[in-house]
């Protein structure tokens, strides 16, 4: 059997990184400080040059325009999103060995901070789990980097959003901060709802890779 290659991103040497964890492959994670930077810095440059072939290789300017107009959206979602605490965000998209008459899964998976009340960290997991309405399979979990719930919702968007009507699978993993005021939420949101299962697999997988400490002894 060949063990899995394991490759570090960068961020691990950040020195203001606050968790860390190991991201399975199949996700490519999305440049938050590119796609929200602000007009006229580095990044928002950056931005530019990386969407300028794209548009010039459009083949026509309503084309271009629809392209731009799925851009800035995207930048609408990512910015509600971190409006909400969340810090990091990757789309998956993984080949489905169950139903071989679909090729690819799609989902979006995101780490965001939630400010709690101060407490155990036990206290608090079990209060993730008691308060989160419409929340099924709750799990209670003892994990490397401490206690941890898992639970699943399942979204249907109603007409009126414009949204597609497909129900909307999340498996979340609730991880109490060591400093006991704070908790980081683990969601991977997909359409592939018979899936579940693999899902949840991926999320617990996800989550017991987590650390509060730099594992490595190089973010300093």
């Amino acid at each position: 059997m060949i063990a899995p290659r394991i490759s570090m991103h960068e961020s691990v040497k950040d020195a203001q990184a606050e968790l860390w964890f190991a991201e399975p492959v199949g996700f490519m994670p999305m440049p938050l400080n590119s796609l929200l930077a602000e007009p006229g810095s580095s990044d928002a440059e950056a931005m530019r040059e990386a969407v300028a072939p794209l548009l010039e290789t459009a083949p026509s300017e309503l084309v271009r325009q629809r392209l731009v107009a799925q851009v800035a959206l995207g930048q609408q979602m990512l910015g509600a999103l971190c409006g909400i605490g969340t810090v990091h965000c990757s789309v998956g998209l993984h080949r489905d060995d169950i139903d071989p008459t679909r090729m690819h899964v799609l989902s979006l998976f995101t780490v965001s901070w939630r400010d709690t009340n101060v407490a155990p960290r036990g206290v608090t997991a079990a209060r993730a789990a008691t308060s989160a309405a419409g929340h099924t399979h709750i799990d209670f979990e003892e994990l490397p980097c401490g206690p941890a719930v898992l639970s699943e919702t399942t979204l249907r968007y109603t007409a009126e959003t414009g949204l597609p009507q497909l129900p909307l699978l999340q498996i979340h993993a609730h991880l109490p901060h060591p400093d006991c005021k704070r908790m980081a939420v683990f969601t991977v949101s997909t359409v592939a709802v018979a899936r579940r299962e693999e899902y949840r697999a991926l999320v617990r997988g996800m989550v017991e890779t987590v650390r509060f400490e730099d594992p490595l002894g190089v973010a300093s």
